[in-house]
């Protein structure tokens, strides 16, 4: 394919920079050269990669983008890189194993960006992450009135900065014991209330069996030695249970505090949490009033505000008072933390304040916010790869994102962007459509080339960019209405909320506008019989599969014991059906010390993760290996069969089983994923699969109402359609849907749209439009309002540009 004519116009810098869409079309002989490529689904892809251009990397979901992008280029980058260094700065880095590849040649150092979660815990914040807060700290020791030390002394993370009585987290968490004990009970009698210290666990154990107690005694009738011990003790050696195990005795309170209250409570597992909140009572700090800090750090000021109200600021605000110091000591130091404040700005998060907790960020926010740092640094000569960096972002504000990866390219870097969003593909200077399916059917390059081309051509992408969804006109009548009235959380303003009873609602507005606190915390709150499908990521192990994910595994176990008289647990390649080589794994992964590891199939299962003697017993002609190698379609068919067991007392129950099974995996084929099998590892999944998948579990929940924070994060234009045919027919099926979206292609096809605004953080918490799709049409005022009637523009630049040519891969019609 050749190099088509490169335009460029001239910046205001007087540099020179490609107009958006108009890249290379082609190889340039100096690229980024990937040979016979096998990793996941890909099969066997050779593609060179322009360097000093923005590559779009587009497919439907599960195609092999990532492979691509993520698992070849970024994880071999990063392998030869991690070369460069001494033996013992190897062992302490990250061990990547070589790519499944025949030749990776002219990669430059990789910098990912990607859409994991920040995580951290309740210490993270904005303002930690970006190191914006460090440079407040620098501010106020070195010009603060009055002085409360070195910057570590503004530190609510350093002894000498943090509030005494809460540690610097700002809250304060208690034990509280009425809900704790039941005073009126002995301790065999179950008067310890929280359910790991229930009568007969090792915890009970340590107070009712160690000799300290009397275990039939009601607590209300302890001496204040006993109470003082039950509760306080602690320091000295107990034994308990018939087994004489040996503990250290820690009081009641003591134990709690140091196992719960001393650590972040996000850290628990959900459910736990969630039981452990129940015992407790939390509350602002009564010492720091929430602002983490010691009385010294709080008395200082700078401009008249102290640090932990400068970081209460949105970043707009900030700018300006930072902008407004004048003393010549802090003006340099300001200016630092304006530059960092603007890049924040810059990429749609201005509504953010300093003090905002990272784990409340959605994953779009956080990978922005990872943004932040690269935009200030001066290399040149980079690989920078973005995962969906439009995730989260209103169609108004992706070309501020498109501005940041051109400025980017500009500084003489390589960007690399897995993207679905139209307006993002539009400026890639080259374009790499993966396909022409997903999962088995994908892992072809179907097509290469310009935008103009790629929407010419006949892969799924080029007609996704081609067509223009149309706003529906025949809208469903609500039965009734849900409301909720006067909601002033966050920074919604006395907002009254109605949703409309059995139709389709999608509810919109700009990042910060207060959508997902308005429904995923006000609305939800007040319906709790409501079946929420957040943002939040599902977690992915080696060992976690769609059929452990939907919980068909136990089934699918049982049956197989029933029909060959054994146990099932012998199903289950996590115990005792587990090859003994590879533990259940099915691979063998090989670590070489300090080169790189090797992982190999096991030869004593032959990757199938079962012992031999498991897999001979079958159910219809195929052992649990096999049934774990259908896909998720083929599994319907073979467990809607029914007739399974052989013995005369188990045919009913067996029926009933296959029929769950069967129940379950057609809600993974009503979300697109049909193709998937039922033992793939989901580590391996896409993004947009994981998120389907997530969907599949909640779908199979019964209820009137069901509510949903960004459904399309990872999907395909394509995908799209999908998604919203399978919330239609929950719709018709007498539902009610309620939707927080950016994607204007559902909002085209919901019944009712709520738009919040006019902007973000302090400028949003308003409704600003109820009603139809039509109706958004024709509203002033609506940011929405604006970007649905573009949206539905004839195409203009990605229609023009020369016949397709060569342009698309076999395979791509």
């Amino acid at each position: 394919m050749g190099r088509q004519s490169d335009k460029r116009h001239t910046t205001r810098h007087g540099g020179d920079r490609r107009a958006p869409g108009e890249g290379t079309g082609g190889a340039t002989g100096d690229g980024i050269l990937i040979t016979g490529a096998r990793v996941h689904n890909l099969k066997d892809i050779s593609l060179e990669i322009p360097k000093g251009c923005i590559t779009v990397f587009t497919g439907v979901s599960g195609s092999g983008k990532s492979s691509v992008v993520f698992d070849t280029v970024a994880v071999e980058s990063q392998r030869q890189l991690n070369e460069t260094y001494p033996w013992f700065i190897r062992s302490r880095l990250p061990k990547h194993e070589r790519p499944e590849a025949a030749a990776m040649e002219r990669l430059t150092p990789a910098i990912v960006v990607d859409q994991r979660p920040i995580g951290g815990n309740a210490r993270s914040t904005v303002g930690t992450m970006t190191d914006i807060y460090s440079v407040l700290r620098v501010l106020f020791s070195r010009c603060g009135t009055p002085g409360a030390g070195e910057a570590t002394a503004y530190s609510f993370n350093d002894p000498a900065g943090m509030c005494p009585q809460c540690d610097g987290l700002g809250r304060t968490v208690r034990l509280d014991l009425d809900r704790y004990l039941d005073t009126s009970r002995s301790l065999n009698d179950g008067a310890l209330l929280f359910p790991p210290l229930a009568v007969g666990t090792a915890g009970w154990q340590i107070y009712a069996t160690s000799g300290l107690f009397d275990p039939d005694k009601p607590l209300e009738r302890y001496s204040d030695k006993e109470w003082q011990l039950l509760l306080h003790g602690k320091g000295f050696k107990v034994r308990r249970g018939d087994k004489g195990f040996t503990n250290t005795y820690e009081g009641l309170v003591e134990n709690f505090e140091r196992r719960y209250v001393k650590r972040d409570l996000s850290a628990l597992d959900e459910t736990f949490r969630e039981v452990v909140r129940g015992f407790v009572t939390e509350g602002t700090c009564p010492g720091c009033e929430g602002e983490r800090l010691n009385e010294a750090a709080r008395r200082t000021r700078v401009a008249g505000l102290g640090i932990a109200q400068m970081s209460a600021l949105e970043a707009t605000d900030l700018i300006t008072v930072l902008r407004g110091i004048d003393d010549p000591v802090g003006r340099p130091i300001a200016r630092q933390a304006i530059a960092a404040l603007e890049r924040v700005v810059g990429i749609g998060l201005e509504y953010l304040s300093l003090d905002r907790p990272t784990t409340t960020l959605s994953g779009g926010e956080g990978q922005r916010l990872k943004m932040v740092r690269h935009l200030g640094s001066s290399l040149t000569g980079m690989t920078y790869i973005f995962d969906e960096p439009s995730t989260g972002l209103h169609p108004r504000d992706v070309g501020r994102l498109n501005d940041l990866l051109i400025r980017l390219r500009d500084k003489g870097n390589t960007v690399l962007v897995v993207e679905h969003d139209r307006d993002v593909i539009t400026i890639a200077d080259h374009v790499v459509d993966m396909g022409p399916g997903a999962g088995t059917h994908g892992g072809h390059v179907v097509f290469e080339g310009t935008v103009q081309r790629l929407a010419q051509s006949g892969t799924v992408t080029g007609r996704a960019l081609r067509r223009r969804v149309p706003v529906k006109r025949d809208f469903r009548e609500p039965r009734d209405w849900l409301t909720v009235r006067e909601v002033s959380l966050h920074n919604l303003k006395n907002v009254t909320f109605s949703v409309p009873v059995g139709v389709l609602t999608a509810v919109t507005g700009v990042a910060g506008s207060g959508k997902s606190t308005l429904v995923t915390e006000a609305f939800a709150g007040a319906h709790p019989e409501a079946v929420v499908i957040g943002q939040r990521a599902i977690g992915a192990s080696a060992r976690s599969t769609p059929a452990t994910y939907l919980g068909v595994m136990d089934a699918i176990r049982r049956i197989f014991g029933r029909a060959n008289g054994v146990p099932a647990g012998l199903f289950s390649f996590n115990s005792e059906g587990a090859c003994e080589r590879c533990r259940g794994r099915g691979e063998l992964h090989t670590d070489l010390a300090f080169m790189d590891p090797v992982t190999t199939v096991c030869q004593a299962c032959g990757g199938r993760r079962f012992k031999q003697e498991v897999l001979a017993l079958t159910v219809r002609g195929k052992s649990v290996a096999d049934v774990l190698e259908l896909t998720a379609e083929e599994a319907v068919g073979f467990f809607g069969r029914g007739g399974a067991a052989p013995e005369p007392d188990g045919p009913e129950r067996t029926g009933e089983w296959e029929e769950s099974v069967r129940r379950e995996l057609t809600t993974l084929v009503e979300v697109g994923l049909g193709y998937v099998t039922l033992g793939q590892p989901v580590a391996s999944l896409s993004g947009g699969e994981r998120q389907r998948l997530k969907l599949a579990t909640h779908l199979r929940r019964t209820g009137s109402v069901y509510i949903l924070d960004e459904p399309t994060t990872g999907l395909h234009m394509a995908d799209v359609d999908g998604l919203v045919d399978l919330l239609d027919r929950l719709v018709d099926a007498g539902n009610t849907v309620l939707v927080v979206e950016h994607d204007l292609d559902v909002v085209k096809r919901a019944d009712w749209v709520v738009d919040l605004g006019p902007d973000g953080g302090k400028r949003g918490g308003e409704i600003v439009f109820t009603g139809t799709p039509a109706e958004l049409l024709r509203a002033r005022g609506s940011v929405t309002a604006r970007c649905l009637r573009a949206s539905l523009q004839d195409v203009r630049d990605v229609r023009e540009g020369p016949d397709v040519g060569d342009g698309v891969r076999a395979g791509a019609a």
